[in-house]
């Protein structure tokens, strides 16, 4: 008997069902079916949790098979998966199947398991929450209290001091210092910064330090979803207002009523949904799509954008007017590149997170691998050192240190003064001095580079870099090189979460 979750994959074309049950064998317990009638079949004798289906299915559309589903197996997180994006049946299945996820071929195999791994998730609180609804008929009084604790450990958890982690003398004390001024107020905020800086981790700052903290915080992602679904997400709808509405949909403002909506990517909105996202926060109303009355609302936005908003005015693109409305606060966070103080803490915080999350246990990373993140400017800031991290625990032996031999290449060869240009041999356009100077500090970077993907074996970088050892040594001396040594293998971590 087996623990791995089980997924029931159906598709027509066999060679497709092989690719992603070989894919998928590791972490599930995979099911195939190649026609509706199996696939009904597996699902009367299996306990399935997640049904994947493909969308162009020659008996019928998996749509209208997950419509079926959802009524006899309402408990499976249903999915489809299509080469085909269409508004409207991205519509239907949303509305008419209870689609959990819409993936689009071709799909990345991590995404795809990712994405898989998280509805599992999603079902095992689906069961949780049943459990809870029964026990709360049994016991409200002992339930009521526990509700009350969880939600006080998670305002704790996203507290200005615990839940934003920076090191003493950080640029974000400015940031937390401004919101958890503001968050007592009921006053839009407008957070702005790169992505991957935290605008959400200080959004849901802003709402557990606020008096709405013990109600909903909502998120809507605007850049992701087209006019007509984002319309429907965030006001909700009424059955028979469009194709697929088979049933009343209830709309995040609605269901954040008393609470927060946080609306991130605001900057991504078209003109058209800019004008109805306007007339709600003036009127403080919504109007589900194909209803004719307005419903009133009570919820505080805070909105999220990595583009310069102001910019945007001036060129026309977003109105002035929902901009005023929006930016009642303006909080703006700092990218990594200017927070290098923070990077020790923030690594070790997001190793623990990752060790907690992947169930595989390191004593800590080096000082050197540390030092080689913190010469990094780190373009997509938390998120891509969060990626980092997690890519190199997968990678590194378990109960040892981590190095910096693990860490990618471009990080490697990272500009020391952490300028990096993109589209541009990292580092060049920043260095002065003569083109025999240029050459030789890009030369020591390369030579770095390779030793400490090699450990320092002199030898293997030699021979990677077509040198002799005498030679490589000749170039160590040149640039200082020699007397660089690696730390030992192992070190305990001095890890903190801030």
């Amino acid at each position: 008997m087996t623990d791995l979750p089980t997924i029931l994959v159906i598709d027509d074309e066999i060679r497709a069902l092989e690719s992603i049950s070989r894919i998928l064998d590791e972490d599930f317990d995979v099911k195939t079916a190649s026609t509706v009638g199996e696939a009904t079949k597996i699902l009367k004798e299996e306990w399935v949790q997640i049904v994947l289906c493909d969308q162009r299915m020659p008996e019928q559309t998996g749509v209208e098979f997950l419509k079926t589903v959802r009524h006899r197996w309402p408990d499976a997180i249903r999915m489809i998966i299509s080469g085909y994006t269409d508004a409207h049946d991205i519509i239907d299945g949303v509305n008419e199947a209870g689609i959990y996820q819409y993936i689009t071929k071709p799909w990345h195999p991590e995404n795809l398991i990712l994405t898989l791994k998280n509805a599992c998730k999603l079902y095992t609180l689906q069961r949780e929450n049943e459990l809870l609804a029964v026990e709360l008929k049994m016991s409200p009084s002992g339930v009521s209290k526990r509700v009350t604790k969880d939600k006080e450990r998670l305002r704790q958890d996203y507290d200005f001091d615990d839940g934003i982690i920076r090191s003493a003398g950080s640029p974000m004390d400015e940031v937390c210092k401004t919101l958890r001024q503001v968050a007592p107020y009921d006053v839009p905020v407008l957070l702005s910064g790169s992505s991957g800086t935290g605008k959400e981790l200080a959004a849901r700052a802003l709402h557990y330090g606020s008096l709405r903290w013990n109600k909903p915080f909502v998120v809507e992602n605007c850049g992701a979803l087209p006019d007509e679904l984002l319309e429907s997400e965030l006001f909700g709808h009424k059955r028979g207002a469009f194709t697929g509405a088979v049933e009343d949909h209830i709309g995040l403002f609605e269901r954040a009523d008393g609470g927060t909506v946080f609306l991130d990517e605001i900057g991504e909105v078209s003109p058209a949904f800019q004008v109805k996202l306007l007339r709600t926060l003036q009127e403080g109303e919504i109007r589900p799509v194909g209803s004719a009355k307005t419903r009133k609302i009570d919820v505080r936005v805070i909105a999220a954008t990595n583009k310069n908003l102001e910019d945007e005015v001036r060129a026309g693109r977003f109105r002035a007017d929902l901009y005023y409305r929006l930016a009642g606060i303006v909080v703006r966070l700092p990218d990594l590149k200017n927070r290098p103080g923070d990077i020790p803490v923030l690594a070790h915080a997001l190793l623990d997170r990752a060790m907690s999350q992947l169930g595989k246990i390191v004593s800590g990373l080096s000082q050197e691998a540390i030092d080689c993140m913190q010469a990094y400017g780190w373009p997509g800031n938390v998120r891509e050192m969060q990626n980092e991290i997690q890519q190199m625990l997968v990678m590194g032996d378990e109960d040892s240190e981590l190095g910096a031999d693990l860490l990618s290449r471009h990080i490697l060869q990272a500009d020391p003064v952490g300028r990096d240009e993109p589209d541009m041999l990292p580092g060049l356009i920043s260095l002065e001095g003569s083109l025999k100077d240029r050459i030789g500090e890009l030369e020591a970077r390369v030579i770095k580079e390779t030793l400490i993907r090699h450990r320092w074996n002199k030898s293997k970088a030699a021979r990677e870099l077509g040198l002799s050892r005498v030679g490589l040594r000749g170039k160590l001396e040149r640039y200082g090189l020699e007397n660089v040594k690696p730390l030992p293998a192992k070190r305990k971590s001095t890890a903190t979460t801030g």
